[in-house]
């Protein structure tokens, strides 16, 4: 049985995470139009990487697989890049680019894609979401305590990538388009680190 302080934690992260960051009926913003030639301006609130926490150690990863109930082996990391991935299932934008999150898992093997669920006490929505998409190169990981999501600041999707040796280059609170040449390009930084 849980201590009564995470008992605490754990009720405190699931009324806050459904608040913060995810806002799965919210209208598109409208576009605005464009001079000629100018490129097209990001629309109201989109996601764009921020590297003002460069440099930070990779948190603690708290993990189950909420099928066998086995824990994640942090040993498993060594020496690649790690593109972390904080997401739900009641998450709009994080199901819009969980299938991007899986091609790129696919096209670029020197990034480990680890998608880390925040569905708290949940864990058949996480598995039965991954047998309806039938995702075969990102594996389903249930963050059971919410810990991540406290560290992260409670925004859903959120994004970090790490380099080989654990350090974060940036992070994306917001979904992002993973097949962007110009996000390609920002995850080539942990490649090239």
């Amino acid at each position: 049985m849980p201590s009564p302080s995470r008992l605490s934690v754990t009720v405190a992260l699931a009324l806050v995470l459904p608040l913060a960051g995810c806002d799965r009926g919210a209208p598109e913003a409208a576009q605005g139009t464009a001079a000629p030639g100018a490129p097209a301006a990001k629309p109201k609130g989109a996601a764009s990487i921020d590297r003002s926490f460069a440099g930070q150690p990779m948190p603690t990863l708290d993990l189950i697989n909420p099928a066998s109930k086995a824990p994640f082996d942090r040993a498993s990391l060594a020496g690649r890049p790690v593109l972390l991935n904080l997401w739900a299932t009641w998450c709009a934008p994080c199901v819009k680019e969980m299938p991007l999150l899986e091609a790129l898992a696919g096209e670029d093997r020197r990034i480990k894609v680890l998608t880390a669920s925040q569905d708290l006490g949940t864990p058949d929505r996480v598995l039965t979401y991954f047998e309806k998409e039938r995702f075969q190169r990102i594996e389903p990981w249930l963050d059971r305590e919410g810990a991540l999501g406290f560290h992260f600041g409670g925004g859903l999707p959120v994004s970090v990538l790490y380099d080989a040796s654990g350090k974060e280059v940036w992070r994306v609170v917001g979904d992002l388009d993973w097949a962007d040449p110009e996000v390609r390009g920002a995850l080539e930084e942990a490649i090239a680190a």
